[in-house]
């Protein structure tokens, strides 16, 4: 059995790339631009919910641990794990305002065997451990494994190339008492996917930009200084946008494809669950859905006692209580015959807020995705 030692001198640079793996090239400063959409509730202007849509500016640095973390076995030997520090700094592209701040750490850890955990085919375990000032503490796992192609590309029935998650669609769902979540499938609409529920619901029309913003139907730029939204972001629609803003990554990757780049590099899959189930269709919220089994997924979340909630005066239960994260990161080395490669970051992330809807107590609880995406590149630091 090999002891680790007591006193962890950190290594050259080569051997801390080498133990790092598939995560090494995370190192360094990215900068970019994104996307978030998030569903807030409005209590204070007495609706339904807020839709709070960003375009975004993005700084992420990351920075290696030289040492290794020794984890004590006690069902087994111990082992090391080898990672990254990192915090994470989103403004509001149009104003310079503060969106979020996340300091957190990725790791990756080699396969046990109590308990049994094996990474995916040629690839790593993975681990990224996040806290979020609103009071939320995520861990999510997964798989990091190799890539060789278009990333984020559609692929048949709407999965994106490398990605192990078929939809990062923006459609709220009921989660019905004792059920898991279930998640719409990509090309959702909640304007089309309300009248086909059963019985029929009136739709969230914050997510449909026929209906203009207002106290009524609250979304950005209602109330705020912020510019009203553009027709489209990189040439995607921005209905198509608000729908599923992963189009934004596809976009960029098509024009980069049309001027002769070619792609490889890592992908990580994580989330905070093992399974993760999603509707097989668009605008079919009775089913059929599928299940996704996340290869090394574990975690969970804890929420302040303010998110947790209890039972308020209406019924209605916690005040937006954080229930899922998963998110597939591409890492990327961009080549172009005759010119200088770069690397590339791009990333979506689904984050489920649970909350009731302040205007019908009685109504259940539902499931309100958070997404957020950007393109990044590592820059000077």
């Amino acid at each position: 059995m090999a002891t680790i030692s007591s006193v962890r001198i950190t290594p050259d640079e080569a051997t801390v790339a080498q133990n790092l793996g598939l995560l090494a090239e995370l190192g360094g400063t990215w900068q970019g631009e994104g996307f978030n959409l998030i569903a807030r509730p409005d209590f204070q202007g007495n609706e339904p919910l807020y839709l709070q849509l960003n375009q975004t500016h993005e700084t992420l640095k990351l920075d290696p641990i030289g040492s290794s973390i020794p984890n004590r076995g006690f069902g087994q030997d111990d082992i090391e794990l080898f990672g990254l520090t990192y915090l994470q700094k989103i403004s509001d592209a149009a104003t310079g305002g503060a969106l979020h701040i996340e300091p957190g750490i990725w790791v990756t850890q080699p396969a046990t065997t109590y308990p049994p955990e094996q990474p995916p085919e040629y690839g790593q375990i993975v681990a990224r451990m996040a806290t979020i000032p609103h009071g939320n503490s995520v861990l999510a796992q997964g798989g990091a494994t190799k890539f060789s192609g278009p990333p984020v590309l559609t692929a048949g029935q709407a999965q994106y190339s490398f990605s192990v998650f078929p939809s990062f669609n923006s459609t709220p769902f009921a989660i019905p008492p004792g059920k898991p979540l279930t998640l719409n499938a990509a090309g959702s609409s909640e304007k089309l996917t309300a009248p086909a529920l059963t019985p029929p619901a009136p739709p969230f029309t914050e997510y449909d930009l026929t209906v203009p913003d207002s106290a009524t139907n609250p979304r950005t730029p209602f109330g705020t200084t912020e510019p009203p939204l553009p027709s489209a972001i990189n040439g995607v629609p921005m209905q198509a946008v608000i729908n599923d803003p992963i189009k934004i990554l596809q976009s960029t990757i098509e024009h980069q494809i049309a001027d002769g780049y070619t792609f490889e590099g890592a992908a990580l899959n994580i989330a905070t669950q093992r399974t993760v189930n999603f509707l097989e269709q668009p605008n079919k919220p009775e089913g059929p859905f599928s299940v996704v089994d996340v290869t090394d997924g574990a975690g969970g979340i804890e929420n302040i006692l303010f998110l947790e909630g209890g039972e308020p005066a209406g019924g209605v239960g916690p005040n937006a209580q954080t229930s899922l994260v998963y998110a597939t990161f591409w890492i990327e080395k961009v080549t172009r015959p005759g010119r200088e490669h770069f690397m590339q970051l791009q990333y979506a992330q689904m984050t489920i807020l649970n909350f009731g809807i302040l205007k019908a107590p009685a109504a259940p609880i539902l499931g309100w995705p958070h997404i957020s995406i950007a393109t990044l590149r590592k820059s000077f630091s």
